[in-house]
């Protein structure tokens, strides 16, 4: 009797395991929603871990089993949204066609207020604390080169270079392009419609697969 019991026990095991682990997984989810609520209510700044918890109906605890802070928190909402772009880019056969795609893409994600709020004033965040840019910079960087290695690197073959600086600049081009346009849009909407943006999109993404690999030798010339 006491062999059978243990063998049941040693069968119920894993499928105990498993149930913990969905329960993990629900939790961390139901607690990256709230914080993306959160966020958006209160500014990624003023928010706070309590109420992050709180809209997840989890406790202060089981923030901090899951995340170490609100950057940390930050990040899954990034590499969440990264993993989503991905699902949506599809392929494209000639150059025009891959424009087309990536400027679809970019007016996808300045059309999300939610989410362009939230990166603008992450950036903002780590501007005004200098002790923790450079690290927040390597993370986000890191991300941004497992996404270009993963899916806009086969949809755009110019972008595709092995030294990652070169890929840490591109990414940070396009940065450039899509905050803009971003800070612009939520300050004044109607300075800019959805035809401009488009066409914005469209000129950017054109002069970004044009640049030279190096741009210094273009300048030393």
């Amino acid at each position: 009797m006491n062999d059978a019991k243990t063998s049941a026990e040693i069968g119920q095991a894993p499928a105990a395991v498993l149930c913990k682990q969905q329960r993990a997984h629900a939790t961390r989810k139901q607690l990256v929603d709230a914080a993306r609520a959160i966020f958006a209510r209160d500014g990624f700044e003023l928010a706070r871990l309590e109420d992050i918890a709180a809209a997840a109906g989890k406790t202060r605890g089981a923030f901090y089993a899951h995340f170490r802070d609100k950057e940390d928190v930050f990040f899954a909402i990034f590499e969440e949204d990264m993993a989503r772009d991905q699902e949506r880019i599809s392929a494209a056969t000639s150059r025009q066609e891959r424009v087309e795609v990536l400027v679809q893409h970019l007016a996808t994600l300045l059309n999300d207020r939610r989410r362009m709020m939230l990166n603008l004033e992450f950036k903002a965040y780590a501007i005004r604390h200098p002790h923790r840019q450079k690290r927040l910079v390597a993370l986000i960087s890191a991300m941004c080169l497992c996404c270009a290695e993963t899916g806009i690197d086969y949809l755009v073959p110019e972008l595709r270079h092995e030294d990652p600086a070169i890929k840490r600049a591109q990414a940070a081009q396009f940065g450039a392009l899509v905050d803009g346009l971003a800070i612009n849009h939520l300050f004044d909407p109607a300075s800019l419609d959805s035809n401009q943006i488009l066409y914005r999109l469209r000129v950017g993404v054109d002069a970004i697969l044009d640049l030279p690999v190096n741009p210094e030798a273009t300048l030393a010339k």
